[in-house]
């Protein structure tokens, strides 16, 4: 699976793969359906945000709740993300997350018009 190196990184304790139809191809961990449930509905908003603005497509987010810390990002027509226990480091997350988005990249896309 391609998001399982993001499991051997201290905090992550859910990721998520989202395909453009908005299902999970993947997901880890203790709310990892949870997660690719969300981060489904966060590619719309920001597709729409994006479009508001005119500023382009949005694709990296990164948000901090109670509990946790969320790093997420938009490729192609996919997103994916890591949920970490609040406090944690997310640098390494982001890291690994944007290797995942070179081979992601490579996935077919979905004409979205």
């Amino acid at each position: 699976m391609k998001i399982d190196v993001l499991n051997n990184i201290p905090g992550v304790i859910a990721s998520a793969l989202v395909g453009p139809d908005g299902l999970p191809i993947e997901s880890n961990g203790d709310g990892g359906e949870v997660l690719a449930a969300e981060l489904a509905s966060l590619r719309t908003s920001l597709d729409r945000m994006g479009r508001r603005l005119g500023s382009g497509e949005v694709t990296r987010l990164a948000f901090t709740s109670d509990r946790i810390e969320v790093v997420a990002l938009a490729v192609g027509d996919f997103m994916m993300g890591a949920a970490l226990a609040r406090s944690s480091d997310t640098r390494a997350a982001q890291q690994a997350l944007a290797k995942l988005a070179q081979e992601v990249d490579s996935l077919p896309r979905v004409d979205r018009s």
